[in-house]
């Protein structure tokens, strides 16, 4: 009978060392993970602070023409000597 419990033993501490090195793994797998993902989320906002500085400069753009687009008919006007009554 004392041989059955060695190998009991054996095995549970087999399975003991297996547990600790999947842990291992496992910490491991998971620190990569996360510095990919930190790097991930510092391009993603690298990116989203370049399209908002975009998207900031094609407003400016949008507003200068429409200010240009209502001063046209005016302008117009003038350059072909209509002038309005009052």
């Amino acid at each position: 009978m004392p041989r059955a419990k060695d190998q009991n033993n054996g095995r549970l501490e087999e399975a003991i060392t297996t547990l600790l090195l999947n842990q291992s793994n496992l910490l491991q797998t998971q620190t990569q993970f996360f510095g990919q993902m930190t790097e991930m989320n510092h391009r993603i906002e690298e990116r989203f602070a370049r399209i908002e500085a975009i998207l900031l400069q094609h407003s400016q753009i949008l507003n200068e023409h429409s200010r240009i687009l209502q001063a046209l008919p005016e302008a117009v006007r003038e350059k072909i000597g209509f002038k309005a009554p009052g």
